[in-house]
């Protein structure tokens, strides 16, 4: 318990540290949502004190298969708007001004020659300043102008790469590019990881699926540390730490409350396609007038005990599967 600014005894507020693997796990959407469902769910274990994430140059210049999907479909159908095969339903509707334009291409034309232009100025006047001067002017008409920013993120194409750097900086994460060496992300997040042991923090959020995780994973939890771990499957790094959850689910904001239970191993769709290491029991049974059933059990370490049990000895005769006279007791047969 400790006392507030409003002199009232509250239990200890826990601090969260998230570390995003990038070369590892990209986002597979939109960066600045998969970044803010990430926030969202590492509030669930307390106060996020930091979000970095670690990639190099590769990780921000290459795109990925639904943003090349994404532009396609875009230049398909301003193509199309411009031959007059397709009529929006609705104008185009300038983010900055309210202007309305019948097509996608007409709006990007307006913005450019209009509104880039009055950005630049203002750019090319900000540099001129120096001090104070010039940080009001930015924080004013250039990094204030929330209108400009969020029209060219819609209209404007990146020239390199398709914004991931921006986006996650705009959603609160510490960007870190490292050198373009083997392993050099692994080596930044392990190192932080370090770093965390030793500053107070409650709770380590780590977003990669590397098995080269998992000896960090074990000093953080001898350290009293808790970690959650949040990857594709629940095997390598899963096992080594309190907690797991899907990045899909975190991604999609699936996760709640109840699948952060320290010791409990929720299970997903993941899980139960490729066993996922949970080492709860399930059976799968053979139904031949429902005499034998198959159950097959986990030790939790890739081993499983397989144990069929009958209530009566099956021998086949001619073809056909009769009871036999046989006065011994059910035996359980052990299969490996």
């Amino acid at each position: 318990m400790v006392r507030n600014k409003e002199g009232i005894f509250a239990p200890k507020e826990k601090k969260v540290v998230v570390l995003w693997d990038l070369d590892n796990k990209p986002p597979r959407g939109p960066p600045y949502e998969a970044a803010t469902a990430l926030r969202k769910v590492a509030e669930k274990l307390g106060r996020v004190v930091e979000i970095s994430a670690y990639a190099n140059r590769h990780a921000f210049i290459h795109l990925p298969h639904w943003v090349v999907e994404e532009r396609r479909e875009r230049r398909n159908l301003d193509f199309m708007e411009r031959k007059g095969e397709v009529t929006p339903i609705d104008p185009y509707i300038c983010g900055v001004c309210g202007r309305k334009c019948k097509t996608n291409l007409d709006l990007k034309k307006h913005f450019k020659q209009l509104h880039e232009r009055e950005r630049q100025k203002k750019v090319n006047r900000m540099r001129s300043l120096k001090g104070k001067k010039r940080q009001k002017f930015k924080e004013r008409y250039v990094s204030g102008n929330e209108k400009y920013n969020e029209a060219a993120r819609s209209l404007l194409t990146p020239k390199v790469g398709y914004g991931l750097e921006a986006e996650l900086r705009r959603a609160g994460v510490y960007v870190k590019t490292v050198e373009d060496k083997p392993q050099a992300a692994d080596w930044a997040v392990k190192r932080q990881i370090q770093h965390s042991m030793t500053r107070g923090i409650d709770w380590l959020v780590l977003v990669s699926d590397d098995k080269d995780f998992s000896d960090m994973l074990r000093k953080a939890r001898e350290a009293d540390l808790g970690t959650l771990v949040v990857s594709d499957m629940d095997r390598a790094l899963g096992r080594h730490a309190d907690l797991w959850v899907p990045w899909s689910g975190v991604e999609k904001g699936e996760i709640g409350e109840k699948d952060l239970i320290p010791g409990k191993r929720p299970r997903f769709e993941e899980d139960e396609v490729g066993f996922g290491g949970n080492d709860e029991l399930f059976s799968l049974s053979y139904d031949e007038d429902e005499k034998a059933e198959m159950t097959v059990e986990s030790d939790g370490f890739g081993r499983f005990n397989v144990s069929a049990f009958s209530e009566d000895e099956w021998v086949e005769d001619e073809g056909d599967f009769v009871l036999s006279d046989s006065s011994d007791d059910d035996s359980d047969d052990e299969l490996f």
